[in-house]
């Protein structure tokens, strides 16, 4: 795999906000994200500027993106970090009772998939999360819609493992998202 994973600088914005663009536009957007390409491409410039500095390599750590840069420059996959402890707001999902990163934002272009991308974005973010010190993390977690299952997939592959947990997904629809966790010890990759 020829792919530079990386974390996103704040003078990206533009290429940050045409990624997740494009992966609200993907035919698996309605259960993988929580926004729609309507709301998303509505929001002003100040708004993506601001969201990619607070998840870039220079922040302040309570959050990163990470992208999947190919040989060409193209960013082909990216994936979000959230720092999250006992006393923060939730902000999707229920409370948390120990220090712990939540995997969000998951992409991956098409024409990438099943090439290693997933794989080496996971593991960038995983290790990201393992390695901070103040707080030190505990585990894991990401939340998956019941019916991804190619993500679901992927998920158990790299070492996730279903919590039982679920949650209501986004849209009064009855439908669930269930979470997944990755233990401190299972997950050092």
């Amino acid at each position: 795999m020829d792919y530079v994973v990386r974390g996103v600088r704040a003078d990206e914005w533009q290429r940050a906000r045409q990624l997740r663009l494009d992966a609200l536009r993907d035919p698996a957007a309605p259960v993988a994200f929580l926004e729609s390409y309507e709301d998303a491409a509505a929001r002003p410039d100040a708004f993506w500027q601001g969201r990619t500095a607070d998840a870039a390599e220079d922040g302040a750590g309570r959050v990163r993106q990470f992208v999947a840069e190919s040989p060409e420059g193209d960013w082909v996959g990216t994936v979000t970090v959230l720092v999250e402890s006992p006393d923060d707001e939730v902000r999707f999902g229920e409370a948390v009772d120990v220090d712990q990163a939540h995997l969000v934002g998951v992409f991956v272009r098409p024409e990438v998939r099943g090439t290693g991308v997933t794989d080496a974005l996971f593991r960038e973010a995983v290790d990201w999360a393992w390695a901070l010190s103040a707080p030190s993390m505990e585990r894991v977690r990401l939340y998956v819609h019941e019916k991804n299952p190619r993500a679901a997939a992927f998920y158990r592959k790299f070492g996730f493992a279903p919590s039982g947990r679920r949650i209501a997904a986004p849209g009064d629809r009855g439908e669930q998202e269930l979470e997944y966790v990755l233990g401190r010890e299972a997950g050092e990759v």
